[in-house]
């Protein structure tokens, strides 16, 4: 193929696909979730815990979870305390408690068996449409377009001209992916797979690898000489050390290893600020994470007590 300058914006786009395809096949990381045999059970998880979580911080708690809940009727059948627990620190704990709902609900409508659609699986507690689409993909080879913030950024660079994908625009995005994926099943898993691949280890947001890159020759941010972004921003998370995050995780790991209700007084010895303090357990208590009282002591949803 002619390099990118002599080639049209059709003949650029048309060649991306394949050289993904080829070098995830030759490059893609050993990670469970890739394994063959895996269950689709396991890809939710691994996908849930996976949302804003490092890849080496997901494993060993994904390995003990299948363990203990090797399906989702096993996870149905125990409380969803334990699932806040086996949780502990990967953060976000909301996490467990929607895994909890949506093995109740596939144990409960789907007899167990995780569903393939993905308006099924968008129909399950606590699934967007990232996850949903990420399962029928992944654990069942429907070529449906899958973009996470890594996507985004091969999408921005390698077809927009952008040195950044800027804020999410979820339709927008999902059609830029989608005009390039490969019309085999298998093909376009690879290419949905491959593209989150080479985003997360090679067209990184802040040192890109070109010299590394499969597509280097087919970018048009690199044809274009690397321009400045001067889009809108993307939002930033806020800083962990002294946030409302940090106060709620100090609670919840009180939560967790207490086997009974939490009195109040020791809460408050938890956070020096009342105000922020109260408002974090406040937080807790309306995302169904800590159920309780002043009076009876807080804990986990469905503990005993």
């Amino acid at each position: 193929m002619r390099g990118v300058r002599g080639a049209s914006d059709d003949e650029r786009r048309a060649g991306i696909p394949p050289r993904v395809v080829a070098w995830f096949a030759s490059t893609a990381r050993d990670l469970p979730w890739r394994r063959p045999g895996f269950s689709a059970w396991g890809t939710l998880v691994s996908e849930i815990m996976l949302q804003q979580t490092p890849v080496a911080r997901v494993i060993p708690r994904l390995e003990q979870w299948l363990a203990r809940w090797p399906s989702p009727d096993a996870l149905a059948a125990d409380s969803p305390a334990e699932a806040v627990r086996a949780w502990d620190r990967l953060g976000y704990p909301r996490r467990a408690l929607a895994l909890h709902a949506a093995a109740v609900a596939i144990s409960e409508r789907h007899g167990g068996v995780v569903p393939d659609d993905v308006d099924a699986l968008l129909a399950l507690p606590g699934i967007g449409d990232y996850t949903a689409r990420a399962v029928a993909a992944f654990a069942y080879g429907k070529p449906v377009p899958v973009v996470d913030v890594n996507t985004r950024r091969v999408l921005a660079r390698a077809v927009a001209g952008q040195g950044e994908a800027g804020p999410a625009r979820t339709r927008a995005d999902l059609a830029a992916m989608q005009e390039l994926l490969p019309s085999d099943p298998a093909e376009a898993r690879a290419f949905n797979a491959g593209a989150m691949e080479l985003g997360q280890t090679v067209c990184v947001a802040r040192t890109p690898r070109c010299e590394a890159c499969p597509i280097a020759e087919l970018c048009a941010w690199r044809a274009a000489g690397y321009p400045d972004y001067d889009g809108p921003a993307a939002p930033r998370q806020a800083r962990f050390e002294g946030s409302d995050r940090q106060v709620r995780g100090l609670i919840m790991r009180e939560l967790r290893h207490s086997d009974t209700p939490v009195p109040a007084e020791v809460v408050e010895s938890l956070w020096p600020d009342a105000v922020q303090r109260e408002r974090a357990l406040a937080g807790l208590l309306a995302d169904g994470l800590a159920v309780g009282s002043p009076e009876a002591g807080f804990s986990l949803p469905g503990s005993v007590s």
